[in-house]
């Protein structure tokens, strides 16, 4: 199977999974693993490594970036009077509902579902799902394998995490806005350098994602670089 078909194959195959409405995203679980081999769903790997350049992005993309930026430091998201989910689905359909884009498209409010697969669903269908090189002011990341979704103890989880861009840094270095349990914060993600947390003068290039635990197995990764899923881009 070639690169496309097998990228088209697990794409389909996410979404179809994500919006059935069984699992959830941006939490933070735990659950002793299973004894049986780890199965490791594919991330982006190699296919990110000529990213990062900042594209030039339209007026809306800049606002989306702006008000993400606005948020960090802040734990939940208020936007026209409406409250929504302190979690990282409900941090970014804030901030795009700031310039009247719903992410959830219509499909209603989330009642025990997975708020990422309906994101990237939306994006899918509304948008352009890519991965580089040029990446826009408030595009959406995605990323892979960030929980133990299914609660399996293993690292077969896709699209877990979602962000914001904010800008990419003259190195390459996307700089994103997300809400974790500790709040809404600034990360780093580095797809030329995705295995490494530190560059030697001291800079982060990938932040950690994914929480280490003693009953990792094999395979598990914990880095911004590794987990990366997909940009998505809607406001063009």
């Amino acid at each position: 199977m070639s690169l496309h078909n097998s990228r088209y194959c697990f794409t389909i195959g996410c979404v179809a999974w994500l919006v059935s409405g069984v699992f959830y995203g941006c939490a933070t679980t735990e659950r002793q693993p299973a004894h049986h081999e780890p199965l490791v769903i594919p991330t982006m790997g190699t296919r990110g490594a000529q990213c990062c350049a900042m594209a030039k992005g339209i007026q809306k993309q800049k606002a989306l970036a702006k008000t993400a930026v606005r948020f960090v430091g802040k734990s939940q998201v208020e936007v026209g009077g409406r409250r929504y989910n302190p979690d990282c689905s409900g941090f970014v359909r804030g901030v795009y509902a700031s310039q009247r884009v719903d992410l959830y498209g219509g499909l209603g409010e989330l009642d025990g579902g997975n708020g990422v697969g309906r994101i990237y669903t939306h994006v899918v269908e509304h948008g352009r799902i890519h991965y580089g090189p040029t990446v826009h002011p408030g595009d959406l990341v995605f990323f892979h394998n960030t929980w133990d979704f299914n609660r399996d103890g293993l690292p077969n989880d896709p699209l877990t995490h979602v962000g914001v861009v904010e800008k990419v840094e003259s190195d390459g270095t996307v700089l994103f806005v997300s809400s974790l349990s500790r709040g809404i914060e600034r990360y780093r993600m580095n797809l030329q350098h995705p295995d490494i947390h530190r560059a030697p003068d001291g800079r982060v290039l990938n932040h950690f994602l994914r929480r280490k635990h003693v009953g990792d197995v094999q395979g598990t990764r914990y880095l911004s670089g590794q987990l990366f899923a997909a940009f998505g881009t809607l406001t063009r």
